[in-house]
């Protein structure tokens, strides 16, 4: 009888544990608070003098590229449909079996690149094509001296990235999406 009266004491607390945590004063006390938009200027001239504004720097945090991003999906006056075959890219890149490789690697030919081959809107190098078709090609599941390297869009990669550097980067600089970034950035450097 103490066995089962421990055991619905154990499940009362549990449940008031549960309960507590799902009351608006448990999750507010969880959030943080990020500096007042007012920081943008302080910490985008920081930025600058440490040259952690650029390009490279943002996209390549993962805050920034979901900023970035989510200010192409939202605030972006085009289209910018690099980010979604960039974001396979980076699957395909953590793949770790040549069969996944080959076979992801054939959907995101497939898609991003046959299709705008397909178009007449591929604005991507000669160059780039030939290395992804060549391998995609040669492979061959059953020869273990013939993989499919990690790297293998590479060079879309680095395309993309030139395409996404110029005009759109600017832009984002100048948005919302960038003083969110900032305040971010303030809230990091103020924690170390």
């Amino acid at each position: 009888m103490a066995d089962l009266e421990a055991v619905l004491a154990d499940v009362s607390y549990l449940m008031a544990m549960e309960k507590s945590k799902s009351t608006p004063a448990a999750s507010a006390s969880k959030k943080i608070v990020l500096p007042d938009r007012t920081v943008r200027s302080v910490t985008h001239k920081h930025l600058q003098k440490m040259y952690e504004n650029t390009f490279d720097k943002i996209f390549n945090q993962q805050i920034g590229f979901l900023l970035f991003k989510e200010y192409c999906s939202t605030l972006c006056d085009e289209p910018v449909p690099q980010l979604k075959f960039y974001e396979e890219i980076k699957r395909f890149e953590k793949l770790e079996t040549d069969e996944e490789r080959w076979k992801v690697g054939k959907e995101i030919y497939d898609q991003f690149i046959m299709k705008e081959l397909l178009s007449n809107s591929h604005t991507y190098s000669e160059r780039a094509i030939e290395s992804v078709k060549k391998h995609l090609s040669k492979y061959n599941p059953n020869n273990p001296k013939n993989s499919l390297p990690s790297n293998l869009f590479e060079p879309y990669k680095k395309e993309i990235c030139d395409l996404l550097r110029g005009r759109i980067f600017d832009k984002f600089i100048e948005s919302e999406k960038y003083t969110r970034f900032c305040q971010w950035k303030n809230f990091e450097l103020n924690i170390q």
